[in-house]
């Protein structure tokens, strides 16, 4: 075991480190990879072993404490491309067919569409415009 250099068990370490970060998808274990090849540098370079742990722990915390909650913010963010029926919120559409509460057809981005009133006491009648608030499976809700 002492035939090995310090250099290669942190090396070892770091590949151990990359598995549970492909199999769980856990970005903190690949910034624990990347200390312990910092820690494996400093090894290369000479380092005695408080040196080493020193670099792993300061490099791993490091990445941990800015790149985490970068990642986190992204993650969080909405997309800033709208696509499906999120897109077609707030977009107007022509009507068809009367609309009420009980329902009617819309024409609604080249597609005729199922409506139904949000105000449930108002109704729209064929050629108004209407907009379109929320789709509720295949209905669209119109105000």
């Amino acid at each position: 075991m002492n035939d090995i250099d310090a250099w290669v068990w942190w090396l070892v370490g770091a590949a151990a480190l990359g598995i549970p970060l492909v199999v769980t998808a856990m970005p903190e274990f690949g910034m624990l990879a990347a200390g312990a090849v910092a820690a494996a540098i400093a090894a290369g370079l000479g380092g005695d072993i408080v040196v080493q742990v020193l670099v792993f722990a300061v490099v791993a915390v490091a990445l941990i404490a800015v790149v985490r909650p970068i990642a986190t913010r992204h993650r969080s963010q909405r997309p800033q491309l709208v696509t499906g029926v999120d897109a077609l919120k707030g977009k107007q559409a022509v009507v068809l067919e009367r609309v009420d509460n009980a329902g009617g057809r819309i024409k609604l981005a080249g597609e005729v569409w199922s409506a139904r009133s949000l105000d449930t006491g108002r109704a729209y009648e064929v050629g108004q415009e209407v907009d379109v608030v929320d789709i509720e499976g295949a209905t669209a809700i119109v105000l």
